[in-house]
């Protein structure tokens, strides 16, 4: 016979190491542990494994902020994919001797759209990551997007304009413009985005077919062209792809820091156009919907985040 029990554990907060693990900050949780007891042998037991992480990092010449962003990555991960966008400085060299175990891989074209399209195209966890590498996004907040996911969302997106969260980065000007298209996507598409142009955010594997992003290296272009959703508007294009998609999004309350070397590659006018255009041709592109009705990775029963779109309870 089979017996379902809730049994309650409290996991360690940190590893031996002093790295945040993915369970977050310390909490008394409750899992469900399925005891087979055949009638002629011993008891068997079986524990749901945890969903593996996969996270991504965009990197352009980042060799010197890499060591702070890899440094504060949380235990637990399954995997840490760079995606080397033609460096000429030692970004490579210096995200191998950091964190041994981290895969790398090119870009097929430009931009960050399309870094992104290529690291997700490399994963292979439950739950993929979206960080930036230059230390703006804190890896240390992985876990609540982890938990986010565990709890019942399909995409944990972050945002820097709710309770808890907060930017040292952002220009009056970039605010202003982020407030203004937030306005107009949420009136389009029924959305309570409170950032949209923020690339904070964590997704269950099976959104791939709804964000859609394109890292094939199509007959025509080299690594020195830019196609749609290559750009800095790949986070505008995400955030309304799936809500297209009518997945399930919480917002999670993040902390924009400033980066901390070099410069941004971000224009705030020639990149709130691609903005603007994207949520253009996204609407004239009509709905588009995702197979996200049995999911991989369970739900968990309760949630803390804020729901801002809904789908049916996956079976």
């Amino acid at each position: 016979m089979t017996v379902l029990k809730s049994e309650e554990f409290e996991p360690e907060a940190q590893d031996e190491s002093g790295h945040l693990s993915l369970d977050g900050e310390r909490r008394t949780h409750r899992i469900a542990v399925v005891r087979q007891i055949p009638s002629s042998t011993g008891a068997r037991h079986h524990v749901r494994k945890p969903p593996t992480v996969s996270v991504v990092i965009p990197a352009k010449n980042e060799a010197r902020n890499l060591p702070h962003v890899l440094e504060a990555l949380p235990a637990g991960l399954h995997e840490v994919i760079l995606v080397d966008g033609n460096s000429t400085d030692e970004t490579v060299q210096v995200a191998r001797a950091f964190y041994p175990g981290i895969k790398v891989v090119g870009q097929t074209r430009k931009g960050k759209g399309n870094a992104l399209a290529c690291g997700f195209a490399a994963t292979t966890g439950d739950f993929i990551v979206m960080i930036d590498a230059d230390g703006s996004t804190d890896p240390a907040e992985i876990p609540r997007f982890v938990d986010a996911l565990r709890q019942g969302a399909d995409f944990a997106k972050g945002s820097r304009f709710m309770p808890g969260a907060g930017s040292s980065d952002i220009s009056r000007l970039r605010q202003s413009g982020n407030f203004w298209l937030n306005k107009i996507v949420n009136a389009l598409y029924g959305t309570r985005y409170t950032d949209l142009c923020y690339g904070y955010n964590a997704f269950r594997r099976g959104c791939l077919d709804a964000i859609a992003l394109d890292p094939e290296c199509r007959p025509g272009t080299d690594e020195s062209m830019m196609l749609w959703g290559d750009g800095f508007e790949v986070e505008t294009l995400i955030n309304i792809r799936i809500a297209k998609a009518s997945l399930r999004v919480f917002e999670v309350p993040s902390f924009e820091r400033n980066r901390l070397h070099g410069t941004s590659n971000l224009n705030a006018f020639s990149d709130g156009l691609r903005v603007f255009r994207t949520i253009y041709i996204e609407r004239k592109r009509g709905t588009r919907k995702a197979a996200m009705q049995h999911a991989a990775v369970p739900r968990e029963s309760g949630s803390s985040w804020s729901v801002l779109s809904t789908c049916e309870e996956a079976s």
